[in-house]
């Protein structure tokens, strides 16, 4: 009986051994390609590329020289077109956060965010005080808006694939519907399996 004990516990302690695994934290910007599926690393590179990108051609210029300050930018809708699930919510985070960085544009508040504090506005003008109350109509308006969509191709054969991310972002002048910018990024990956 003691022997079936010992046996028992011993089962235990080498499965238990077995099934545990160990977690190593790392730096956010030195995220390992684990799979070959989008990651963080991706999303942040291409948002500061695209960016620079876009901010290095003529439109920016003609836009200072013609209106005599800097423009307003809204980052609109990112389609996520690709063969997996992508949260575009992240890459529109880190292409707000590559505007904003550069300081050569300004950004205003999209989607339900700007919904969000409108909403703010409105509950101020019955229950703030008049000194501190934020009114209606002083919004920023946006002078352009960047939009865009992440496709990807997959290439697979036996235990190996590649993965190929296409980024396609537009800028549009929202005045005049011109588009003034588009670029594009590709990312490709080959996974052995």
């Amino acid at each position: 009986m003691k022997l079936f004990k010992f046996l028992m516990a011993a089962t235990f302690i080498t499965f238990s051994v077995s099934c545990a695994h160990k977690v190593t934290r790392i730096e956010p910007t030195e995220t390992p390609d684990i799979n070959g599926s989008w990651n963080n690393t991706d999303s942040r590179l291409t948002a500061e590329d695209m960016i620079k990108q876009s901010l290095n051609e003529p439109w920016l210029a003609n836009f200072i020289e013609v209106k005599g300050k800097k423009p307003v930018v809204i980052v609109g809708m990112i389609t996520n077109k690709s063969h997996e699930h992508i949260e575009a919510e992240t890459f529109i985070k880190d292409l707000e956060r590559s505007f904003v960085n550069t300081a050569k544009v300004g950004l205003v508040q999209s989607g339900k965010k700007r919904e969000e504090m409108r909403a703010e506005k409105a509950d101020m003008q019955s229950n703030a005080s008049a000194s501190t109350m934020k009114k209606f109509g002083l919004e920023n308006g946006a002078d352009f808006i960047l939009q865009g969509s992440i496709n990807s191709i997959v290439d697979a054969y036996k235990r190996k694939k590649t993965v190929t991310y296409q980024i396609n972002l537009e800028l549009t002048n929202i005045e005049t519907n011109e588009i003034v910018w588009i670029g594009d990024k590709k990312i490709s990956k080959m996974v052995n399996n």
